[in-house]
């Protein structure tokens, strides 16, 4: 059942990216999973020249390789870990629309009752939606070098608004950051502890959680990232989060920093396919998922997921989910009962590979299929 799916990984990788692992469920059954590739391809971003297998970075560098080849490199598994990147805004969404059930937060209450200060036209449901005129992304690590995650968080939340409030669309990492704190305060807990409690206890998936690694260590099923000399330890970055900003804030964050194997992640999204299980009532999944009609975007945007994205839902118009920056995504498609799954570690060594959303449309309509 999963050879047309195992072929698809094995043509993208390594090319499109050292390690891919990939599920496509149908109505809860999983009808295809295959696995291609390396967890840890290179120990550096120094690009191979010259001919024969030297080039000077290393013996086991190969020409027109991004970096040099490590001397042991692990196999992609089916249980192999990646860091999710953005595809964590599910989570801190899920986390937040709890929250709203038991009356703790309101989505159309402005923010500026958790946080002192910020503009009165921001909502929760602004953030969600990525309509609060937020701007983007904030290096706060280049601001406050020095400074430590609480300060840094302080800053972030006093991040101005810039543009429009209410629309158009501006996907902003910063006012998910901003959701996910306001559910720390609401709830008076961290938001990793949230989001075991709320989420990754009550789905069982034991193998989700932030800051998968502690201390930059190391882990045998962890998929590597990006080399990012300027981080203490050797070689590329694996059990500790790729992303600039979370990693700043202590490597958890509302906009990234989740880690997961793939089949807790398509346990997820097949409880938000049901309705929300032990999660999530399904009014509130119903509301994550309607057209909260945000105007501006080549999709339509619920509450912290997008609908019918093209640069992953392929030919499952209608669906819904999130990408990640690291190669990541999880598409659910309730009408034909689809729940698909990729993840990889497409920035490894190097960010800016071709041929992401390719791969990701093709797991897609491999997906389509099934149900066919």
């Amino acid at each position: 059942m999963s050879d047309r799916l195992e072929r698809l990984l094995a043509a993208a990788v390594p090319e499109v990216c050292p390690a891919a692992v990939a599920l496509i469920a149908v109505h809860g059954t999983v009808a295809a999973a295959a696995a291609a590739g390396e967890l840890v391809r290179y120990t550096d971003a120094e690009p191979a020249t010259g001919s024969g297998t030297g080039s000077g970075t290393g013996s086991d560098a190969v020409p027109g390789a991004p970096g040099t080849l490590a001397a042991e490199r692990p196999p992609a598994r089916r249980d192999s870990v990646f860091d999710l990147a953005s595809v964590s805004k599910l989570c801190t969404t899920a986390v937040v629309l709890s929250l709203t059930e038991e009356g703790l937060l309101d989505l159309d209450e402005p923010v500026r009752a958790w946080i002192p200060g910020a503009d009165p036209r921001i909502t929760l449901r602004r953030l969600l939606t990525h309509t609060a005129g937020l701007t983007p992304t904030r290096r706060i690590d280049l601001e406050l070098p020095q400074a430590g995650p609480d300060e840094r968080m302080a800053a972030m939340l006093a991040t101005p608004v810039t543009g429009p409030v209410g629309g158009p669309y501006l996907y902003s990492d910063v006012g998910m950051v901003m959701a996910g704190r306001i559910a720390e305060l609401a709830a008076s807990a961290p938001l990793d502890v949230l989001v075991r409690a709320r989420i990754t206890d009550v789905l069982g998936l034991p193998g989700t959680g932030y800051r998968r690694v502690g201390g930059g260590g190391r882990a045998e099923r962890v998929a590597a990232t990006e080399f990012k000399p300027e981080r203490p330890g050797p070689g590329c970055v694996r059990g500790e989060v790729h992303d600039e900003t979370a990693h700043a804030l202590g490597g958890v964050a509302g906009h990234a920093g989740l880690f997961a194997p793939a089949d807790d992640l398509l346990a997820f999204g097949e409880a938000l396919r049901l309705g929300g299980g032990a999660m999530l009532s399904p009014s509130s999944v119903a509301e994550m998922t309607r057209d909260q009609g945000t105007e501006g975007a080549a999709f339509r945007h619920g509450l912290g997921v997008r609908i019918g994205d093209p640069g992953i839902v392929g030919p499952l118009d209608g669906a819904y989910g999130h990408s990640g920056f690291t190669g990541t995504s999880l598409v659910v498609d309730p009408a034909r009962g689809l729940t698909v799954v990729l993840l990889t570690n497409a920035v490894h060594p190097v960010r800016g590979r071709p041929g992401m959303r390719e791969l990701r449309c093709a797991v897609a309509a491999e997906a389509l299929r099934h149900v066919a």
